[in-house]
């Protein structure tokens, strides 16, 4: 039988690690507004009522101490939520915050595969001089051995450099040309997936600080959720920048993903229950 409440979306308020412009701390909140819109409902399109779902709940933003590094904050707080025994979806923040976050999944669930939808990479060993920046977590979690698997999809800016990292640590990298071969994946439990929202065309996702043209469209991104078949542990959504969100389109297609995602999470639940 599955516990009540055994899902918990946590903001992560983190952006310090941005490069280009900051903003990205602010996407929680910004997020939370778009689900309660009272323009749309909290269904997910399988039907699942997420507002009468008792099985999961937003237990606010993480609160971080100043005068602390905020990864290792990050780690505390995310191992605290999963020694709970629950499972978590994330709310960045920028992309930095996914290498605390799996680093703290790690711990409970040896052998993650990493799904990441992404413009970007970010496999940089280092970006201007920062290890930690937002675009080189993925670099740390593969050298760290988090992760057995890391599966990249919807890439399109990879530079020689990140080629070679990709090579390096073994990542599987689908160009956004790559969609039909999405289904042959095979992706194997547990499963922790990272989604960046500049994976979608600026038409779809303007609020965010790196625009990539040529990205795929909102329903492209709610396939590839509805098509995993694996259990998945763990999530997280970032790069929303509500100072770029035209009236706040960004927010709304984030918060449609936030609910695809915690529907096929509860999915699994129903599956084993």
């Amino acid at each position: 039988m599955v516990e009540s409440e055994n899902i918990a979306v946590v903001g992560i308020p983190v952006d310090e690690n941005s490069t280009f412009m900051r903003g990205a701390a602010s996407a929680p909140d910004h997020i939370r507004k778009a689900l309660h819109c009272d323009s749309s409902n909290l269904c997910a399109e399988s039907g699942l009522d997420l507002g009468d779902d008792q099985r999961w709940r937003d237990v606010g933003d993480l609160v971080f101490d100043p005068k602390q590094p905020s990864f290792e904050q990050v780690v505390e707080g995310i191992s605290d939520l999963i020694n709970r025994n629950l499972r978590i979806l994330s709310l960045g923040g920028d992309h930095s915050v996914t290498y605390p976050i799996v680093k703290a999944h790690a711990k409970k669930y040896p052998g993650l595969t990493i799904l990441h939808l992404d413009a970007h990479p970010d496999l940089y060993d280092d970006f201007e001089g920062n290890r930690f920046s937002h675009a080189s977590p993925f670099a740390r979690i593969m050298e760290e051995g988090l992760a057995s698997r890391l599966v990249q999809v919807g890439i399109r800016t990879m530079n020689p450099h990140q080629q070679e990292q990709a090579e390096r640590f073994g990542v599987e990298v689908l160009s956004v040309h790559d969609f039909e071969n999405i289904a042959s994946l095979k992706l194997e439990s547990p499963l922790y997936l990272s989604i960046d929202m500049d994976v979608l065309d600026p038409c779809c996702a303007p609020g965010v600080s790196h625009h990539s043209p040529g990205g795929f469209m909102t329903r492209e991104v709610i396939e590839i959720i509805q098509s995993l078949r694996c259990d998945v542990i763990g999530v997280d959504i970032v790069e929303v920048n509500p100072q770029r969100d035209l009236l706040g389109m960004t927010a709304m297609v984030a918060a449609k993903l936030l609910k695809e995602t915690l529907a096929k999470m509860l999915e699994g639940d129903a599956s084993t229950s």
